[in-house]
């Protein structure tokens, strides 16, 4: 459905609904469609004339590819409504938003989007001019991830939505979230985002549904459940390596509040935009962006997650040392210290042995300064590789 309005105070709507066939459909992603195309294009766009574009179970990564980047090109605001599925990719653990062909762990890479690709086009637009509406359920390992950082596009995005586990076995997540705004909509009711983003939150749940809520710092956040509230809009500078951003509008102590107070999801997805900033900020490798790596898996931590804390730590001990930094340096040896304390809480057998021969070999260049370190990693990575899987289910040795 393709409905073009005027030039002059346009906008876009494009409209992504896809999930796999078969055994792999987790939500029933196109069953909202209906419900949105009856709502006024004016009102999906957010702008008087408007180009509604609609991508129904699209089975090819580029082709959809293709369709963003028109939409992202295209000048006025754009909003961005999706139904569908994550999953996460076990080699390079990045999220991707599952599409119409059958999806496995090894076609993953081909057959889904990679959610930074969306990303990516998304962040060359102005400031302001973009929302996203998601809709979406998570695979168990996409599930888990997203529960410790959040779905994250950029600073100047804004986001709203639900993201829910796996439903039970045989049964099919309806897209309720997004049904309730078009109900709304349909009703003639047009109030802002955030206060139909809590209204939908309120009325579909449920209890264990990550929420999203990313908007401009001029909208006051709603309240469901899970939250996370809007940014400045300039996000200020980090002053050193140790404090972040200025003293006068340090985001850390409001972040740490957060995870302590137990809003894990709310704390990492801030931390993640803080760290998107420093790396269009500062650059990659950049002291900035190591500052909120380390915050990050600080909050891994937090919310007891051991094998994101001790992949994060290790991807900060990496970092500096890519920077020159020696292998003695304090912060080298700190970051290698809590990776391998962050290594040892670990009670999953095959994590554990996942991340082992990084840590191994991270541990012999970074030695630290506790007698024994290394050897620690070596002996409990034999005892994971000869204790039969079967026999290795509950506590890790």
């Amino acid at each position: 459905m393709v409905i073009n309005g005027e030039d002059i105070g346009s906008g876009t709507a494009l409209l992504i609904a896809a999930a796999p066939a078969g055994k792999g459909c987790l939500i029933d992603a196109t069953g909202v469609l209906p419900a949105l195309a009856a709502v006024p294009p004016s009102v999906l766009a957010g702008a008087t004339a408007a180009t509604i574009v609609e991508l129904a179970d699209p089975t090819d990564p580029q082709t959809v590819l293709t369709r963003i980047r028109a939409a992202a090109a295209a000048p006025g605001p754009l909003t961005l409504y999706i139904a569908g599925q994550l999953h996460l990719d076990h080699k390079q653990r990045l999220i991707h938003l599952a599409l119409a062909r059958t999806t496995t762990p090894t076609t993953l890479r081909y057959t889904a989007l990679p959610w930074h690709w969306l990303a990516s086009e998304l962040k060359l637009r102005r400031p302001g001019s973009t929302t996203v509406v998601v809709d979406m359920v998570a695979a168990p390992e996409a599930w888990q991830q997203l529960r410790a950082e959040g779905l994250v596009l950029g600073y100047g995005i804004r986001v709203y939505g639900r993201i829910v586990p796996p439903p039970p076995r045989r049964r099919i997540a309806e897209p309720a979230y997004l049904k309730a705004f078009a109900t709304a909509w349909r009703s003639g009711l047009n109030p802002p985002l955030a206060r139909l983003h809590e209204q939908a939150a309120a009325q579909v749940g449920p209890a264990d549904a990550l929420f999203l809520s990313i908007g401009d710092s001029s909208v006051p956040s709603p309240a469901p459940p899970v939250q996370v509230p809007g940014l400045p809009h300039q996000p200020p500078a980090p002053a050193t390596e140790n404090t972040g951003a200025a003293a006068e509008e340090d985001p850390l102590p409001a972040i740490l509040a957060a995870a302590h107070a137990g809003r894990h999801s709310e704390a990492a997805s801030l931390a993640a935009i803080w760290e998107g900033w420093a790396l269009r900020t500062y650059g990659t490798g950049s002291v900035q962006a190591i500052h909120w790596l380390e915050v990050r898996a600080d909050l891994a931590r937090l919310a007891d997650d051991p094998a994101r804390s001790c992949e994060l730590w290790m991807a900060a001990a990496d970092a500096r040392l890519a920077r020159q930094q020696p292998p003695d340096d304090p912060a080298v040896e700190s970051a290698v210290d809590r990776a391998h304390h962050q290594w040892q809480q670990l009670r999953d057998p095959q994590r554990a042995r996942e991340l082992g021969p990084p840590l191994d070999a991270l541990r012999h260049h970074v030695p630290g300064r506790r007698p024994g370190a290394v050897e620690a990693v070596r002996h409990r990575l034999e005892l994971l590789n000869t204790t039969p899987p079967a026999a290795s289910r509950g506590a890790a040795p």
